[in-house]
């Protein structure tokens, strides 16, 4: 199957190939800027959580809701609105994502009690489902050389560590000057730019659309997803695995995602051709998105903690200690093609893991006090090696899977990525807590049941420590600090593990990068530029394996 795609520039601007050139790089400035909302997106609310809480008084459950109901919709629904792009246009698709993006927007900014936040923000997910995996197929067919692709790509993924980090400090300097509603408010005038200038400079494309969408299968692909993901948020927000609500979440989760397997493999035309896994580059690709981002959110969770709860870091001052790291991971991104293209996808995810496990062990040598000096080299290194892993692996993915399939394939990346960052949340927490815990089973001076409540985080342990006050609170409140930082180096050795095990699993991966194709599109060419070469076989050729 091959993918039809229009030209990048506009009617009555064609003519030349530098104009040609110049219109592809400006798309991607176009879906940076789309992708960079999301991000943004996605972690902006968390400092807002307490001015959220005094004003519209949420229960807890509701806040709960308002905080996750954005990445869990999102996640859920990526498979579904990447596979629809690919078949009714995904340009189509993402120029709704905009318009849906700035209403929800408006009605989150605008939200007088809980519910309607929560609608908004659920809002907001589709929103960003359908804009997430656009970007990146479109990005796809508009790059159909491999080496400017990569370079694309490095683009592309340094932006999204660029908005994930970004977020927190926007949000702290809105809140400084307005009300919390502001961190939406800043999302409508960059989505109004962003609809009339999406639909004059972004090219249509789409795959194979013969037969009928599969809605079904994209509903129960949706279903399973859901699933999944509220129950591995559910533990990682601290609940029994052996909860009903978890289990029940869980099971029907993975019961869904297997029918889907199994009607997917039964369709002559499949919402996702589950063939791409069978060759090593995109299922190794997309297993070590997973264990970078395994290894990676639960981490940036603790460091915050440690951060704040530990060495007294106001959420501001926090996020400019985490800037390093988005700045190394820029860094590393923008020369990403380079390193990918002079050592091949095998040794850049490789080397970008083993960097990344480095950077944990030197950051094992974090304590009770500051030390800046290895704050700065853990949080570099950190960076550098998690965009380099991340950008090899997105990459190599994408090359491997035909353009037909671009939206699927690049759903199928930003699914691995959250479901990564979920499974991360709750494995190391979990690591964290069984760590942490034992430590405040015996403070002298203070009671058995305050003990145990102590032990929940250190956050609740500062509070009982206020409460019994004098010298009990001091001791507790030492003791917690302690026994926090002992939880911290253990869950830091597990990912490092973790990181390794990633390394392994990168060998897979082919040696050299192959820039003679790397998938086509029938696309209509500018006038003096050639079409790219149909190769026999997308992405990798097998010699290099």
């Amino acid at each position: 199957m091959s993918g039809t795609t229009t030209a990048a520039a506009p009617q009555g601007r064609r003519g030349s190939g530098d104009r040609a050139g110049v219109n592809r790089w400006v798309v991607l400035v176009v879906l940076c800027v789309s992708l960079l909302l999301v991000a943004v997106d996605a972690t902006v609310l968390h400092v807002a959580v307490p001015a959220v809480t005094e004003d519209l008084r949420p229960g807890g459950m509701e806040l709960l809701w308002i905080v996750d109901v954005y990445p869990l919709v999102c996640a859920s629904l990526l498979i579904l609105f990447g596979t629809l792009g690919d078949r009714v246009g995904r340009r189509r698709v993402l120029l709704l994502g905009y318009a849906l993006f700035g209403v929800a927007s408006a009605v989150a900014a605008l939200a007088d009690n809980a519910q309607v936040l929560i609608a908004a923000r659920a809002l907001l997910g589709v929103g960003g489902a359908m804009i997430m995996p656009a970007t990146l197929s479109i990005l796809r067919q508009v790059f159909p050389d491999r080496r400017e692709r990569a370079v694309a790509i490095g683009v592309w993924s340094a932006v999204a560590a660029v908005g994930a980090a970004v977020g927190p400090l926007l949000g702290g300097f809105l809140l400084e000057h307005f009300w919390w509603g502001s961190v939406f408010l800043i999302n409508i005038p960059l989505m109004l730019v962003s609809l009339p200038v999406g639909r004059w400079l972004l090219p249509e494309s789409k795959g194979d659309g013969d037969g009928p969408w599969d809605v079904a299968g994209a509903l129960m692909a949706a279903g399973g997803l859901f699933g999944v993901v509220y129950g591995v948020k559910r533990l990682g927000g601290g609940d029994s695995p052996l909860g009903v609500a978890t289990l029940a979440a869980l099971a029907a989760g993975v019961a869904l995602l297997v029918g889907f397997v199994r009607r997917q493999r039964r369709r002559a035309r499949p919402l996702v051709d589950l063939s791409m896994f069978a060759r090593p580059a995109f299922s190794t690709s997309v297993g070590c998105i997973v264990l970078a981002m395994l290894a990676l959110v639960g981490l940036e969770l603790i460091a915050a903690q440690y951060l704040q709860l530990v060495l007294g870091l106001s959420p501001l001052e926090t996020g400019l200690r985490l800037l390093p790291l988005t700045l190394a991971a820029m860094a590393a991104g923008l020369a990403g093609s380079k390193l990918l293209h002079r050592f091949g996808p095998r040794v850049t995810v490789c080397s970008g893991f083993c960097l990344t496990a480095l950077a944990v062990l030197v950051l094992t040598g974090m304590g009770g006090t500051a030390n800046d000096v290895l704050l700065l080299t853990g949080f570099v290194l950190l960076g550098l090696g998690l965009e380099t892993t991340l950008f090899g692996a997105y990459e190599s993915m994408l090359s491997e899977a035909p353009p037909s399939q671009a939206g699927g394939a690049a759903a199928i990346g930003e699914t691995s990525y959250q479901l990564g960052a979920g499974i991360g949340i709750a494995l190391l927490g979990s690591v964290m807590n069984a760590a942490y815990a034992p430590g405040l089973s015996s403070v002298p001076g203070v009671p058995a049941a305050d003990s145990a409540a102590a032990g929940h985080s250190l956050g609740e342990a500062y509070e009982v420590a206020a409460r019994l006050g004098g010298a009990p609170g001091d001791a507790l409140r030492s003791a917690a600090r302690e026994a926090f930082v002992h939880g911290l180096h253990v869950t830091l050795l597990v990912s490092a593990g973790l990181l390794l095990l990633g390394a392994l699993a990168a060998l897979r991966l082919p040696r050299g990068m192959d820039c003679s194709g790397g998938g086509s599109t029938s696309a209509s060419t500018e006038p003096g530029v050639p079409a790219p070469r149909e190769p026999s076989r997308v992405g990798v050729d097998s010699s290099v394996r």
